[in-house]
């Protein structure tokens, strides 16, 4: 039976395709060889419960290795009695333990309270001739819960006094895996409960190994399945591809990948890449996405950093501390772009968040954007000269019953609110993330096999415009291509501007300019 790719649950290197994260895995053995206790925390789908699986696997001959999971709605919280009888349990149902161990869990030394708890972990862990490695999954979901964090407290206890009674005192390594860092439980987790600042997880390490996927790993799937299925892709490019726009999150390489095989007919293409994002960001039964715009309508503070980000162009300092930063971080809904800025995590979430603001700002009605869209498609070809020139007169008119600075703020997302029923269906763009500095992004359209770039500037002054084409032409020159388009937003009173867009030639490329 050949293998599939896998989106849902824990990934199985015997039946699902799987990147080769060996090199993840060695530097997390490290931190349990030094016997450091530490939270794996990263957003939703990020591989957490198949790296804990895959640890569990490759420390099992070293180490006893007790696997569990806190899973929503379990009864063990109601009280330190319940709390101390479920932990049992869950220690005694651990895949890997010996009759005897589940014997010890199950019937002997039955923990009435914490102390009675920590005397059988201490009894437990110096009764074994392996050090005992404890994993924790889904600890979020219990984060919030006082008897859990007591329990943390007792781990930090016995982890700080094991030097005076031996290691093997207590568990050898602590792995705790979830959304949030219960080392700082600084962050409002719900929008209704007081924030909390203290934390008895403080001993924990900081955890500094990086779970996206590159370009070199992801090969290492595509290899697999090429290997069975001999599509003659371009592995090479196909990965780098699938980076570019994933930025390698985990679930989404996975799910451009399954879709490609299973909803493309196997298109292992750029068009075949693109198309796979066309769906994934259609798709209404996706979680991550769903929790993605979700979280927007749930923290105002974390939807005024997206628009911030996405559509004023401001360069927010990366800043771990901010609450709203440090949000965005958890949710993995940002990264640092390497220049001490913070920047969307990758360019399909960033298509879906400028869907759902052109989608918000259309429900508004601020702008009347009827009009029959089939004009700007002729012979099966995007007419992009038509839709900037009609753009432009769109906010002309506009201009005379709406704000300029409104106008001047949400000018690009006016733009795309206009794009998008025209390419929808057929078409696809995303935003450089490298061009959105200095007042200008660069949109890049793909309709029917032809590429678009339209530079989006805001207006200030002469010298920025020239600067403008010369950004314009040069970053053509990367996608080889002749041509290319620059909207400037201005809204200058005493500016005199083109009464229609123009071409004009500049370092031998052809740029259609329009001045809104």
């Amino acid at each position: 039976m050949k293998k599939r790719f896998n989106t849902t649950g824990s990934c199985n290197p015997a039946l699902h395709y799987m990147v080769d994260t060996s090199k993840k895995l060695a530097q997390i053995e490290e931190y349990i060889e030094e016997g450091l206790y530490f939270t794996i925390n990263r957003a939703r789908q990020f591989g957490k419960t198949t790296t804990m699986d895959l640890l569990f696997n490759r420390l099992s001959d070293e180490y006893l290795v007790v696997q569990i999971s806190f899973e929503i709605g379990d009864a063990i919280f109601d009280s330190v009695k319940k709390f101390c009888y479920g932990f049992d349990d869950k220690v005694a149902n651990a895949v890997g333990l010996q009759p005897e161990h589940v014997v010890f869990w199950k019937k002997e030394m039955k923990s009435e309270s914490f102390e009675d708890f920590s005397a059988k972990i201490t009894t437990f862990c110096t009764s074994q001739t392996k050090p005992v490695v404890l994993l924790v999954d889904e600890v979020d979901k219990s984060s919030d819960n006082q008897l859990f964090l007591n329990f943390l407290g007792m781990l930090r206890n016995k982890y700080l006094e094991r030097s005076k009674r031996g290691m093997n005192s207590t568990f050898h390594s602590v792995v705790l895996a979830g959304v949030y860092d219960v080392k700082n439980l600084k962050l409002k987790l719900r929008p209704d409960e007081e924030r909390k600042y203290n934390s008895p997880w403080n001993i924990a390490t900081d955890f500094d190994v990086d779970m996206t996927f590159h370009p070199d790993e992801i090969i290492t799937m595509l290899n697999e399945y090429e290997a069975d299925y001999k599509t003659g892709m371009d592995k090479v490019f196909i990965s780098n591809e699938i980076y570019k726009y994933t930025s390698g999150y985990p679930f989404l390489v996975s799910k451009i990948c399954e879709l490609i095989d299973k909803k493309l007919e196997k298109d292992w293409s750029e068009n075949g890449v693109k198309e796979a994002i066309k769906i994934l960001i259609k798709d209404r039964e996706n979680t991550l996405l769903g929790n993605l715009t979700k979280n927007i309508e749930t923290y105002p503070d974390f939807e005024k950093l997206m628009i911030d980000i996405l559509l004023h162009d401001r360069e927010i300092i990366y800043e771990p501390n901010v609450p709203a930063i440090d949000l965005a971080l958890t949710f993995s809904a940002v990264k640092e772009d390497g220049h001490g800025h913070i920047m969307i995590h990758n360019l399909v979430f960033e298509q879906k968040l400028y869907n759902y603001f052109v989608a918000k700002e259309s429900l508004k009605g601020n702008t009347d954007f009827s009009g029959n869209r089939s004009i700007y498609v002729q012979n099966g070809r995007l007419n992009m000269p038509l839709v900037i020139e009609r753009f432009q007169a769109l906010m002309r008119n506009e201009r005379r019953k709406a704000d300029d600075n409104f106008l001047e703020r949400q000018g690009r997302l006016l733009f795309l609110c206009f794009l998008k029923p025209i390419i929808n269906g057929s078409g696809f763009y995303y935003v450089e993330p490298e061009t959105r500095n200095g007042g200008r992004i660069d949109l890049v359209v793909s309709y029917a096999g032809e590429e678009f770039v339209i530079e989006l500037k805001i207006w200030r002054g002469e010298k920025y415009e020239v600067e403008g084409k010369v950004q314009l032409a040069e970053y053509l020159n990367t996608r080889n291509l002749q041509e290319g388009f620059l909207v400037t937003f201005s809204f200058l009173k005493n500016k005199t501007v083109q009464e229609e867009p123009e071409w004009i030639e500049h370092d031998g490329k052809r740029i259609y300019e329009a001045i809104i």
